[in-house]
């Protein structure tokens, strides 16, 4: 009988001709001596000559190799999955791994020499490494088992029966559970415990004790010792690995599977089985699992959902030529992955309606496709053709170091490396072998997905299927401008593992599916596409349910493009949209894109809506939501460019003064259900600052005063716990406060400022008509007559709101010295430029030649011009300036300047109010930012804002300086 490596036919070239008879020789020395000639030294040069780990395996088992070269590998292996089930009944754990690890030396060289002497084909490696890998796996659990029924206290001891009947389902996934293992392959696995049948308990618990036996199991395999490791186990196919234990129970994994469970887990599904374990156990759960995977009768939803996953992978067949060097042989273009996916995408539609069309291993499935007619018989036989030809060249790939590698290597040398011990003369050769297989696969897989539209205009794949990135998917997200594609990539993954509440539902994954290259698109089209996905991310990880959001930015690619402008270019917007995005509820409003509401009519939207407020609190609630989508609304439009700050500031304060009228009422009637009310009353709110401008911004606070009017005669309310009058109004301004101020459910509303009341802080709340005339007519600072050019009654009664206009009008007509006017202004301006002076050009309110300086130069001649001309007053700088102009106060030169200085900076403040926290540090802003903030100044680009702005502060300083020195 001839021996088994005798006659051997095509041996590959070894590449290291030297290491080869270095090896030989010493295997030819000491004990056992190893004396090889012909065919069976010839394919051990091509072995030794080609993979430095083999020869270190063939040095340490120099005994095993004398015994495989005269028995053969099938009689080795045989003996060899007997030594690993034995390790059941090592001593202890170091036993237990040293006869593991021996085993997997031993095995590692047995089949790479049946391989490389061409004894065995792909297939039969693949299976031989698989049944190894079973092997391996049932000595481990065995040795773990009997421990734990050792420290149970349990009668038991027979390990084969302790595995048969401890409740234990472990599924081998992957390439291991169709038996296509590659040489230095991971072995996927996914662990069960049937929480009836399982024996073993830690703290009362069973899932603890079954945590440790799956961790001994992987220490026991994947542990790297001195004498190496046996397999690298991933857990990671199991029921969102990211969030749940390496042991899940049963019932726990049925529950996933039937509320969550994605096509592409089906799909994983389809080559999975037990490799070891409980029976009974696998048995019901395969019985449940089985509808999971094979639908009879998918939905048209489930279809499309799978059918999307396809038109996410744009193969352009014919198109791109691959390169050789560098290029990944399992992942990239026309690799064995294409080849697993165009069978099992195809599984998964017919093979419900069809059980002959569900074999475990990728060639089983192709024949089946061909036999049942779903596939052409040439393609059945290329893509055959090509996967075993890729697997040889894997396998080659990882014997060179026991690498788990799958990309070829760049250098010329190398490449030639492994193209000798792929068995070709050299790298043109094998270069175009290759390159054929490879673009035979590609053609194949574009031609399966070219009836399927695309579902955007993204050139390459973009696939978020299992536990790991596509590289494919990874270089694609790259080229489209994500500088870091592993973050979205991941992401992604965690919302189609239903990590968040968005994607909780199969419907909402499946639209999901559908939207990706749309959504993707949208965020590159940004600025900065990846500060807009993790904006993205932050607002889809908050939703409530993503059913009614991803139908409607599916119907609508315009939401869905606005959406991706305002998570890359306005942060803080982005933020405030994360933070409630039932803002999102006004896009669904067609005019909400449109023209701004006026106050009369967000006074009747708001008053409808609370109406049906039940409480108080709930008034709040409702006002809060109100104003924030309408902030909102006024924010958007400021992004998309419909509006200008001269319409921005006005429906900020809109939004502002309709909710301060909405509250009185409510908190007056809050106040007289103990208090009463005052007989022949009056109250009236005064707005100042960027309120009573109506230059207020998305985050402006509420400059307000308070003030009251009573008949004399009246002393207090009426009411059952009557107050005094300045009490009463007191009470009632603090309470109206509250309601702006207050954190509900719904969050805050605004901030309010009392500084400008008569006295400052020092002063009341609410103060009497009279003690406010008496103390603006003799008491009041410069500065607080210079903010009164600004005050606005927002709140009060007809009659009141006239005489209160009257007493405001006639302390600005009080004389005043010039002199010490703009003496006054020039000191106080000084003294805010030591408190706030300004980090960079950037700061729009207190840098030299921003908006104070212009406000202080329109204050400053107002009051100086309106004891003869009450004309040129008005609360808002830029009007003011024109009725100056109009006047001949300032030259109409410097009032320009100082106009299109103002507009241009409080638009450029009204887009950072939306964007960004604090002052713009211009070198860290967002590259959508940035062009927002040109968009809004109606500069070309950033670059020349940044020129303009600079020039038009210096400007604006001069004429500062020169006014307020020489008025």
């Amino acid at each position: 009988m001839p021996k088994p490596f005798e006659n051997l036919t095509e041996l590959p070239k070894p590449f290291d001709c030297a290491r080869a008879h270095r090896t030989l020789a010493v295997l030819g020395e000491g004990e056992p001596t190893l004396d090889i000639s012909g065919s069976a030294k010839a394919a051990l040069e091509a072995a030794f000559g080609n993979s430095p780990f083999l020869c270190r395996l063939a040095l340490r088992e120099r005994a095993f190799l004398s015994e495989l070269v005269n028995v053969g590998p099938e009689a080795c292996l045989a003996r060899i999955e007997d030594d690993v089930l034995s390790a059941a009944f090592a001593a202890g754990t170091t036993q237990a791994m040293e006869i593991l690890r021996r085993a997997k030396r031993q095995a590692a060289l047995a089949i790479a020499l049946a391989d490389i002497a061409g004894l065995w084909n792909v297939d039969a490696v693949t299976g031989a490494l698989t049944a190894f890998a079973d092997a391996c796996v049932r000595g481990a659990l065995r040795f773990l088992l009997r421990n734990a029924a050792g420290v149970a206290s349990l009668s038991e001891t027979d390990a084969q029966k302790l595995e048969a009947e401890t409740g234990l389902v472990v599924l081998a996934m992957g390439k291991y559970g169709a038996f296509e293992l590659n040489y230095s392959s991971d072995i996927d696995l996914v662990i069960f415990y049937d929480a009836v049948r399982f024996p073993f308990r830690r703290r009362d618990e069973p899932r603890a004790a079954a945590v440790d036996i799956v961790r001994g199991l992987v220490k026991l395999l994947s542990e790297t010792t001195a004498d190496g490791y046996v397999f690298r186990v991933d857990l990671r196919l199991r029921p969102d690995a990211g969030a749940t234990q390496v042991a899940i129970s049963t019932e726990a994994a049925e529950i996933y599977y039937e509320g969550m469970g994605q096509n592409w887990e089906r799909a994983a599904m389809i080559k999975a089985r037990a490799c070891a374990g409980d029976p009974v156990a696998y048995s019901g759960f395969e019985t449940f699992i089985e509808p999971f995977i094979w639908r009879k009768n998918l939905d048209y939803a489930a279809i499309e959902d799978i059918h999307s996953i396809k038109r996410q992978i744009h193969a352009h067949a014919g198109h791109e030529k691959i390169a050789i060097a560098g290029h990944n042989i399992k992942l990239g273009r026309g690799g064995i992955r294409e080849i697993e996916f165009f069978a099992q995408t195809q599984q998964l539609i017919a093979g419900g309606r069809n059980r002959a069309l569900r074999p475990r291993g990728t060639l089983q499935a192709l024949e089946a496709l061909r036999q049942r007619g779903l596939i052409a018989d040439r393609t059945a036989q290329e893509l055959t053709h090509a996967y075993r030809f890729l697997r040889h060249v894997e396998h080659r790939l990882q014997m060179i170091d026991d690498q788990q590698t799958h990309t070829l290597p760049q250098s010329q040398e190398e490449l030639r490396h492994v193209a000798l011990f792929s068995g070709f003369d050299g790298v043109d050769s094998f270069s175009a072998a290759l390159r054929k297989q490879l673009e035979i696969v590609q053609n194949h897989y574009a031609q399966l997905f070219e009836s399927s539209a695309p579902l955007a205009n993204v050139k390459g794949s973009l696939v978020f299927t299992g536990v790991e990135d596509d590289l494919e998917t990874t270089a694609t997200l790259r080229g489209m401008g994500f500088r870091d594609p592993a973050h979205v990539s991941g992401a992604i993954r965690a919302w189609h593992h239903g990590r968040i509440r968005a994607t909780r539902s199969a419907r909402a994954r499946e639209i999901l599916t559908a939207l990706l290259p749309a959504l993707l698109e949208a965020l590159a089209g940004t600025a900065d596409p990846d500060a807009a996905f993790v904006q993205f991310d932050r607002f889809f990880s908050r939703l409530n349910s993503g059913i009614q959001i991803l139908s409607l930015l599916q119907a609508r690619p315009e939401l869905l493009k606005l959406i991706a402008e305002i998570c890359g270019s306005a942060p803080r917007l982005a933020d405030h949209l994360a933070r409630t995005p039932t803002v999102l509820d006004a896009l669904l409003d067609p005019g909400f894109l449109q023209n701004l509401p006026s106050r009369e009519v967000l006074t009747r939207a708001l008053a409808e809506q609370m109406h049906v407020a039940a409480t108080y609190e709930d008034a709040l609630d409702v006002a809060r939501r109100f104003a924030r989508e309408q902030i909102f609304r006024v924010g958007v439009q400021i992004i998309q460019g419909t509006i200008t700050a001269d319409d921005a500031g006005p429906a900020f304060a809109n939004v502002a003064e309709v909710v301060i009228a909405a509250f009185l009422p409510i908190v007056q009637k809050e106040l007289a259900s103990s208090a009463g009310t005052v007989d022949g009353g009056a109250f009236a709110v005064i707005a100042m600052g960027k309120l009573g401008g109506r230059e207020m911004t998305a985050e402006s606070d509420l400059d307000l005063v308070f003030v009251y009017d009573t008949p004399e005669s009246t002393s207090g309310s009426n009411g059952a716990k009557p107050l005094a009058v300045s009490l009463y109004y007191a009470r009632l301004a603090q309470r109206l406060i509250s309601a702006l101020t207050a954190l509900t459910g719904e969050g805050g509303l605004y901030e309010v400022d009392m500084r400008l009341r008569p006295s400052g802080n020092k002063g009341p709340v609410a103060v009497a008509l009279e003690t406010f005339e008496h103390y603006h007519n003799g008491e009041a600072w410069t500065w607080e007559r210079m903010a009164l050019t600004r005050a606005r009654v927002i709140v009060g009664g007809d009659d009141f709101r006239i005489r209160i206009d009257n007493a405001i009008r006639d302390a600005l007509r009080q004389h005043v010295d010039s002199a010490k006017l703009f003496q006054d202004a020039r000191e106080m301006r000084g003294k805010l430029a030591a408190e706030f002076p300004g980090s960079n050009s950037w700061d729009l309110k207190f840098a030299p030649g921003a908006l104070v300086d212009i406000e202080f130069v329109a204050q400053s001649f107002q009051l100086r011009a309106v004891s003869h001309d009450d004309e040129v007053v008005d609360a808002n700088t830029i009007g003011a300036l024109m009725r100056l102009a109009a006047a001949g106060e300032i030259e109409a030169a410097d009032a320009q300047t100082l106009i299109s200085a103002a507009r241009m900076q409080q638009a450029l403040l009204q887009v950072l109010r939306i964007a960004v926290d604090g002052t713009l540090d211009p070198e860290g802003a967002a590259p959508g930012l940035k062009t927002l903030l040109a968009r809004a100044a109606g500069t070309a680009d950033f670059e020349i804002l940044k020129g303009h702005l600079s020039d038009a502060q210096t400007r604006v300083r001069s004429i500062f300086d020169r006014l307020m020195n020489t008025a």
